[in-house]
This record gives C-alpha cells, sequence and structure tokens, in this order.
C-alpha cells in the first residue's frame, strides 16, 4: 500500500481512460477502480492527484469515491472480505459467517488482521439474494456460502 504520488504508468493509464469518454470526468470511477487494483486503497493526496489529472476538484472525486462502496478511502488488508448484511443473508446464516469471521481472524466488521492479510467489511447488498449468504471476496462473488465453504475461503 502506497501513498506514493501516482507513477508514470498510472497517470498514462488514467488519461487513456479518460480519452475514451466525451468528458474526461466520466472516467472518475474506472480511474479510482484502477489505482485501486494497484494500491488496495486511494490515500488523500492520490485522490488530489487523480481529481486534477480529470479536471475535478478533489472534493468532487471524494464525493464519489465515498459514495461508493468498493472504493477504500484507508488501508485495507491483502484482502477484503465483504459480508453481505442484506435482510436475506441475516435469514439464512449471515451473522453465523461473520461469527466465524470473527473467531478465525480475530477481527470485528471494519477491522484489519494483525498480519495485514484481512479486512472484514460489511456491505449493505451484493444482489445476489437468490444465492443468500453471499460475499465478496478481493471483488469476486461467493454465493451459498456455508462455515466450510468460508473456511476454504479464507485458507485459499
Amino acid at each position: 500500500m502506497s501513498t506514493a504520488e501516482l507513477t508514470l504508468e498510472e497517470r498514462e493509464a488514467i488519461a487513456q481512460l479518460a480519452a475514451h469518454v466525451p468528458v474526461p470526468r466520466a472516467a472518475c470511477i474506472d480511474a479510482l477502480n484502477y489505482v485501486q487494483s494497484r494500491r488496495r486503497y486511494i490515500a488523500d493526496n492520490v485522490l488530489a492527484e487523480i481529481a486534477a489529472l480529470l479536471g475535478m476538484s478533489t472534493a468532487e472525486l471524494d464525493e464519489v469515491a465515498t459514495f461508493y462502496n468498493l472504493i477504500f478511502r484507508r488501508p485495507v488488508g491483502e484482502k477484503a472480505l465483504m459480508l453481505c448484511d442484506s435482510i436475506t443473508c441475516w435469514m439464512l446464516g449471515r451473522d453465523a459467517l461473520a461469527a466465524r469471521v470473527t473467531e478465525k481472524l480475530g477481527i470485528q466488521p471494519g477491522e484489519t488482521s494483525t498480519d495485514g492479510k484481512f479486512t472484514f467489511l460489511p456491505i449493505v447488498c451484493l444482489g445476489h439474494c437468490d444465492h443468500a449468504p453471499a460475499l465478496l471476496l478481493n471483488g469476486e462473488l461467493h454465493g451459498d456460502v456455508t462455515p466450510a465453504t468460508l473456511d476454504a475461503l479464507l485458507h485459499a
């Protein structure tokens, strides 16, 4: 994870993303996702650089970044485990899975494991209700999660 300035490669990638849309600011979510995929989160100084490249104010880009719960504005572990807390997931065992994450990793929602491998986050809805309970692990959707499948995901 880095708060260092954007690299030349990152700047060029953002410029390419902006070149494919009629207005550069329209590439803001793609730019945030790109940088996050390389750094795991968007530090304040990096957000300001991205905003400048897209012709936005830092405040405008921060509004976008903080609206989307898949953009991380503070450091996260190597793997972000996002457990759905919708009513359907709750009814089908979400709380037992959350307790299992806490037991296995020793962390509560919103925390990162001491080894820096996992950050455990709740997420409002993954839209995977027909396969509840569901979770995202580093952006990969998993449904019909059981304690056994959760254990396998944590050890993969």
